[in-house]
């Protein structure tokens, strides 16, 4: 198998799992079930940014998704990046199960993934 085909073959695994990923848990954010209330709570951030974070989530997915927009793609995968490494850090802040690091440590795995094996139609052109 060529380096390009294998490539973009790793591309699509990370990007799907990601985008599902970011919409589930963007659609229960936005849903805000109990236990993702609680979870807020515990971490000390107002349930209010439940919504914000489920609405860009979903728009993240989109941009990552549909084709051109290189740009867009750029902010979305910047904004996995800061929200994984944000509720990382929040869970270890407050002394969480470590458990609870699994999600976001996955999902900013399969961000840097995707993002790194993107093909060449998905990056910003170089001056």
């Amino acid at each position: 198998m060529n380096t390009k085909k294998r490539n973009n073959i790793i591309y699509w695994i990370a990007t799907i799992w990601l985008a599902l990923g970011m919409l589930s848990t963007g659609i229960v954010q936005l849903l805000q079930l109990e236990e993702e209330v609680a979870s807020m709570k515990n971490l000390g951030y107002p349930i209010y940014l439940l919504t914000i974070l489920g609405v860009w989530k979903i728009l993240g997915v989109i941009a990552i998704l549909i084709p051109k927009l290189p740009q867009l793609k750029e902010w979305a995968y910047a904004g996995f990046f800061f929200v994984m490494t944000g509720a990382f850090s929040s869970h270890i802040a407050v002394g969480d199960n470590p458990i609870t690091l699994f999600g976001p440590s996955l999902l900013l795995i399969l961000t840097f993934t995707s993002w790194y094996f993107r093909p060449i139609s998905r990056t910003l052109k170089r001056q």
